[in-house]
């Protein structure tokens, strides 16, 4: 016998995670640990965050997010506007490695990771700006 949920459960239950939070992103480095530490529960609990040190660097907040349903592949998806990480001074000590979407509360302390998005290959630490354009089916697939 199969087991599924239906689209809208998933639709209601994705748009429930993001709706109404404060979503950035972080820019993060290749000594990160936030690509196999998957059961951290705050910010501040990694191992080795290993964000951007390079001058110019901010975290930028997700704008336009967005739930929608993918019937044809039996899945919510989650989507926003494009991010640029923008007026890097290309000094950082390490290549990126990928970007952590996370909930903000109030800092580290009490914010929440939500999704580790890896690069398909290291961004060079000496660029001026790194763009993150998500995937066309959403940043995240929820099935």
């Amino acid at each position: 016998m199969a087991s599924h949920a239906f689209h809208e459960t998933l639709r209601v239950a994705l748009n429930a995670l993001v709706s109404g939070k404060d979503l950035r992103a972080a820019l993060l480095m290749t000594n990160t640990t936030a690509d196999t530490e998957r059961t951290i529960t705050l910010m501040n609990a990694f191992a080795t965050l290993d964000e951007c040190d390079a001058g110019g660097y901010a975290r930028v907040a997700l704008a336009s997010e967005a739930v929608a349903t993918d019937a044809g592949n039996n899945r919510a998806e989650f989507d926003a506007t494009d991010v640029s990480f923008t007026g890097l001074g290309g000094d950082a000590t390490r290549d990126y490695q990928g970007v952590l979407i996370y909930e903000h509360v109030t800092n580290d302390t009490d914010s929440i990771p939500r999704w580790w998005i890896e690069f398909a290959s290291t961004e060079s630490n000496t660029v001026s700006q790194v763009d993150i354009p998500w995937n066309a089916e959403g940043i995240v697939q929820q099935a």
